[in-house]
């Protein structure tokens, strides 16, 4: 029993050393120069206590790029529609858990273990700024670019294009697709909103498992 609270102990010692050098180290180490960009496209990362998402500003350009979203019933070309939103995440916690109070013990495991991936995809109308759960940032059209690159192509490919997840959604503007990847608890949605970011210019720290961790590292870096 001491020797298994000893390694208890230093196992959570381990894990709080990788996420403080993780916030604290930044990825990539060094900022890149460039020449200033002719133009900027403003993007924002919204978040909650466990989760983060990108929403994309629309315009023609990128409402045709997501045309399949129209497809499965999501009204991006809707003129009140200011931003699409997407999110990489675990399949079971996504799908069974859309509430706190429906919270289960499998996806919970799968989450910590491995699971498939699935992509979420959302649609808002204007968001406030400031706020204390969104951050926004200012990137140049080459880098918007890499981005929606990014993000295309995190959704699985069928015969017809990304694979909709029939009969999974929050509400009636929201849809689920099948995503590229694993999700476990040391590559998860955090990881992968890092990982967009970094795409578009942005530096990050190492290694973000969490928003808290994420959102310091861009503010300390960017």
């Amino acid at each position: 029993m001491r020797k298994l609270l000893r390694f208890l102990a230093l196992l959570v010692v381990a894990v709080a050393l990788a996420a403080a050098l993780g916030t604290l180290v930044p990825r990539p180490l060094w900022r890149a120069a460039a020449a200033a960009p002719a133009g900027t496209r403003h993007i924002l990362v919204l978040n909650n206590p466990i989760h983060t998402d990108i929403a994309i500003p629309v315009d023609d350009d990128v409402r045709q790029r997501f045309r399949f979203l129209a497809d499965a019933g999501i009204p991006a070309d809707a003129p009140e529609v200011r931003y699409i939103v997407f999110g990489w995440g675990g399949r079971a916690f996504y799908l069974e858990t859309p509430t706190w109070s429906e919270l289960k013990a499998m996806p919970v495991l799968k989450a910590l273990t491995r699971d498939a991936s699935v992509m979420h995809v959302d649609i808002a109308g204007a968001i406030t700024e400031p706020h204390p759960d969104v951050a926004g940032f200012d990137v140049g059209e080459e880098r918007f670019a890499a981005l929606l690159d990014f993000i295309a192509t995190s959704f699985q490919q069928g015969p017809n294009g990304p694979v909709v997840i029939e009969n999974a959604a929050y509400s009636r503007f929201d849809r689920f697709y099948e995503a590229n990847g694993h999700f476990n608890a040391l590559v998860g949605c955090n990881t992968w909103t890092a990982a967009a970011l970094r795409t578009a210019g942005l530096r990050t720290g190492w290694w973000n498992p969490l928003p808290v961790s994420l959102g310091f590292s861009m503010r300390l870096y960017n």
